[in-house]
């Protein structure tokens, strides 16, 4: 069983695809561990040197293959990547996990 079937069978909240992100942000950009600083509200695109077009395409490949979903490319604008919140969103939205992080307990 490939780990794409694995990732796909589980069931994900916000916050393990917010780590998730980070983590593989974190690869991506050889950040060395810097990404642990990320915030939510932390701004990526235009103040991320190293978030080039090539890092976006890697960053996408990587989250459909540990998170089980595929990217829907109509859906991809520069809104996606301004944030690390707005790509948790955006993953969210395609594993249909709702925003866990203003849920009531």
């Amino acid at each position: 069983m490939s780990q794409v079937r694995i990732a796909s069978a589980r069931k994900w909240s916000w916050l393990d695809i917010e780590k998730e992100v980070i983590t593989i942000l974190d690869e991506v950009l050889s950040l060395k561990g810097r990404a642990a600083a990320l915030t939510l509200d932390s701004r990526l695109l235009h103040t991320a040197p190293e978030l080039d077009p090539l890092a976006i395409i890697a960053s996408l490949a990587l989250l459909e293959e540990r998170l089980g979903f595929n990217v829907d490319e109509s859906e991809l604008d520069g809104a996606v990547f301004a944030t690390v919140g707005s790509l948790v969103a955006y993953v969210c939205t395609r594993l249909d996990v709702s925003s866990g992080q203003h849920d009531a307990p």
